[in-house]
């Protein structure tokens, strides 16, 4: 099940419907299944103490993935922060929804077991979120 939570901010998420079937769809093609996935929309504050108290981080980041997942089925935390969405987008020249999107998967792909630390790891991490932000299109 993936719950939807709101903290610091007053972003509106509209397509918690739509989202659960993109994500099982990505969870199923890569032999994985939702289990216990918690969104947690935040503003850049909010993040920062997250990423201070649990991670020793000082700094701004977008998302925070807490994994507890079991085998197969996914369950974790994913903390995003609205604010740095939006100046990502900015920053990119995307629209919000297609970058708060990315976020997202970019999470479930890290419980998944994806990785970002090496340029490796991030080429094969962009793959796999542009292969997904396209699948989303059809849905």
């Amino acid at each position: 099940m993936i719950l939807y939570n709101f903290q610091d901010t007053k972003f509106v998420f509209k397509y918690k419907s739509l989202n659960n079937r993109w994500l099982k769809m990505v969870a199923e093609s890569e032999i994985r299944r939702i289990g216990d996935i918690s969104i947690i929309f935040c503003s850049d504050n909010y993040i920062l103490e997250v990423n201070r108290k649990y991670l020793g981080h000082d700094y701004f980041t977008d998302i925070i993935t807490f994994d507890y997942c079991s085998g197969n089925v996914l369950s974790g935390d994913l903390f995003i922060s609205v604010d740095s969405v939006k100046e990502n987008s900015v920053e990119y020249g995307t629209e919000f929804e297609d970058e708060l999107n990315r976020v997202i998967v970019h999470g479930i792909l890290h419980l998944i077991g994806y990785d970002d630390h090496t340029e490796e790891d991030v080429k094969v991490m962009r793959e796999k979120e542009n292969y997904y932000l396209d699948l989303r299109k059809h849905i």
